[in-house]
């Protein structure tokens, strides 16, 4: 074995990653963690504003970052995320799925408007991109990263989370039959499922006492996730140290999942 070989298996440098939903808690999180790590990193969602803070911070700290704005339930929007990504860095190697939403409510109360509104930012999104990315990925023929963020509620039901438990459990098993699909082209694809992270939309169960200790009581390591705690996961499925890992879906949940 050459003595390299370990001290590179995390090394990202020259690799390119399209991150969607890159302007919320995790996505941003995850989109600087990349950078650090040596790939340029084309960060994209709804918002141009949101997105130009993390670019700069990104290139402050020495990395490369692009803008693309787009819905990621658009198919011509999506197409030109993915051509943006190529045309700015020369090629896609990364791609992660953060973008998503969460509507809850009773599944009698719940409108049908709701339902499809959290199965096209998760399900139909990811989709889009896995479609577009890997038309890329298999014409550049040089293997490539798939990384899906799936959720801890792909595993488990929950009462109110009609939309959004379900939604997840797809994007797991698409996770899946594209290892499958594109094994053979030398592209991993793999999901990560995350129980409750501290983010701008998650931290009213930080401050709400009761809720947090009930939830809490579920987790063996005692504490909620942070976004930080998110990126060793995802640069060791962006990296070639998982190049013999797909179609596996990643627990990053402090073990709420294991019990």
């Amino acid at each position: 074995m050459d003595k390299n070989f370990v001290s590179t298996l995390f090394d990202l440098k020259g690799k390119t990653a399209i991150v969607t939903g890159a302007s919320g808690g995790l996505g941003k999180t995850l989109s600087v963690g990349l950078a650090l790590a040596g790939a340029n990193v084309l960060l994209t969602g709804r918002s141009e504003g949101k997105l130009l803070p993390i670019q700069k911070e990104i290139e402050e700290a020495g990395g490369k970052a692009a803008i693309s704005v787009g819905e990621p339930s658009q198919h011509e929007d999506v197409k030109k995320v993915v051509a943006d990504a190529v045309s700015v860095f020369g090629g896609v190697d990364i791609l992660v799925t953060s973008a998503g939403v969460n509507k809850v409510g009773p599944i009698v109360e719940q409108s049908v408007e709701d339902w499809q509104a959290v199965m096209d930012a998760n399900v139909k999104g990811t989709y889009l991109y896995c479609k577009e990315v890997g038309k890329v990925m298999i014409e550049q023929k040089r293997g490539g990263k798939v990384i899906l963020v799936g959720s801890a509620r792909g595993h488990l039901g929950m009462a109110n989370y009609t939309a959004y438990a379900p939604a997840k459990a797809a994007v797991h098993l698409l996770a899946k039959s594209l290892a499958c699909e594109w094994g053979q082209y030398g592209i991993n694809v793999n999901a990560i499922a995350p129980t409750v992270f501290r983010t701008d939309l998650t931290q009213w169960m930080f401050d709400d006492d009761a809720f947090y200790k009930k939830f809490l009581a579920r987790i063996p390591i005692g504490r909620l996730g942070e976004p930080e705690d998110f990126i060793g996961s995802i640069v060791f499925l962006a990296s070639k140290a998982s190049d013999f890992l797909t179609g596996a879906i990643i627990d990053t949940d402090g073990g709420y999942s294991a019990g």
